[in-house]
């Protein structure tokens, strides 16, 4: 069974009773859901998940003092830490008195902070830049269950996704450095015979092109070690899976080299095909630094299109 699927069967099966029957009073201001941290937040979860943290639990968000105030969030605590420790053959963790859990009772404020830098979801273009790409996804994952006062959905909601012009921004830099590493210093490097820096080459080119195809889903990128799993998922690109696994994979003598420069450009072009068709780029070849820069052109605030091409990657 998956986390998130275990998580809300917990919550039908004892936690929602407990909420409606002695919390009846604050019921209307919470947010039960499975959000954060691991891979059941990501439904990534298999059978080596089980091995940590994977456990019958939900999550309660509560919004800040004013609203439900630290009498009931103890009680919410207690009443939570009294949930039977055992569902379908699966225990659960102690829950720990200082705090840090990724389960139970969380401030909605703590938690969108934590993620995000922002208490509510409000973030500045220069923000949007900064703030790591997997702790917006992180805010955003899982599943709601119940969420009446919709506050934490509506915080959610404007988290979704960047605004085009920060997409725009950070597709123009993640471009950049796929034709500076993978159209040209890669090749330099086997001349060379640089068989490292030419393996660093294809590892920064494979970086940016999944970047580059996240953005075109209009996706966050996750942490790294989900990054394959979650491109299998993804509506546009996602065919290039193998191409890139070969990339990182395969070696650097002159007779794999030529392949994976052949590999490069087709890469290459399938990513500047998707840009034509979304209408973001029109310039009809495949060569990724003109490409950048006119997709940082097409940013339409005045002061980020004239930060460094870079700055938002």
């Amino acid at each position: 069974m998956k986390g998130l699927d275990l998580a809300r069967e917990y919550y039908e099966a004892y936690g929602k009773a407990v909420l409606e029957e002695e919390f009846a009073d604050v019921l209307p201001y919470l947010a039960v859901g499975l959000a954060g941290s691991g891979s059941e937040c990501y439904g990534y979860d298999d059978a080596l998940s089980q091995d940590h943290d994977f456990e019958p639990a939900f999550c309660i968000f509560l919004p800040d003092e004013s609203i439900v105030d630290r009498r009931y969030a103890f009680r919410l605590e207690r009443a939570y830490a009294k949930l039977p420790k055992e569902f379908m053959g699966l225990s659960r963790s102690p829950v720990s008195p200082v705090g840090g859990s990724r389960h139970g009772v969380i401030r909605m404020e703590e938690f969108f902070l934590e993620k995000t830098g922002s208490p509510d979801g409000a973030l500045s273009l220069e923000a949007w830049l900064s703030v790591p790409e997997h702790g917006l996804l992180e805010a955003t994952n899982g599943a709601v269950f119940c969420d009446p006062y919709g506050r934490f959905s509506a915080i959610r909601e404007r988290l979704s996704y960047f605004p085009e012009d920060v997409r725009r921004k950070k597709l123009g830099g993640s471009l950049l450095l796929m034709g500076q590493a993978g159209q040209y210093n890669y090749s330099r490097c086997v001349e060379r015979g640089d068989t490292a820096a030419a393996q660093m080459a294809a590892f920064e080119f494979v970086k940016s092109v999944l970047h580059s195809i996240y953005l075109l889903n209009r996706s966050y990128m996750p942490y790294y070690k989900w990054v394959f799993r979650g491109l299998r998922e993804l509506s546009v690109l996602s065919e290039l899976g193998g191409e890139l696994e070969y990339l990182v994979s395969s070696g650097n003598a002159p007779e794999e080299a030529k392949g994976k420069e052949q590999r490069i450009e087709r890469i290459c072009a399938a990513v500047a095909e998707e840009l034509r068709a979304q209408g973001i780029c029109a310039l009809p070849y495949a060569e990724m630094e003109p490409m950048a820069y006119a997709v940082n052109d097409t940013v339409t605030d005045h002061d980020l299109r004239n930060m460094h091409i870079l700055s938002a990657v």
